[in-house]
C-alpha cells in the first residue's frame, strides 16, 4: 500500500518559501511543518486547506502533480 504523499515541499521550492515562513504563518512549529514537508506526517484537510490558502494554490496542487485550470 503506497504511503499519502503531498507536494508541499514542491510548491514551497518552486515559489522560493520557508518551511520557517509557513510555519508562522500556520501558528504551528517548525517541527510540525517539517513533518508535513517531508511526508513524514500529513496534515488534515483543515491544515492542507490553510496551506494552500497561504500559499495562493489550488489545494489539488499540494497532493497531486496536476495542475487544475
Amino acid at each position: 500500500m503506497d504511503k499519502p504523499m503531498n507536494r508541499i515541499k514542491e510548491v514551497l521550492e518552486e515559489r522560493g518559501i520557508k518551511q520557517t515562513w509557513l510555519a508562522e504563518k500556520l501558528g504551528k512549529s517548525f517541527c510540525i511543518v517539517n513533518s508535513y514537508v517531508c511526508n513524514r506526517r500529513q496534515p488534515s484537510l483543515e491544515v492542507l486547506f490553510q496551506i494552500a490558502e497561504i500559499l495562493q494554490v489550488d489545494p489539488k496542487e499540494l497532493i497531486t502533480n496536476q495542475v487544475s485550470k
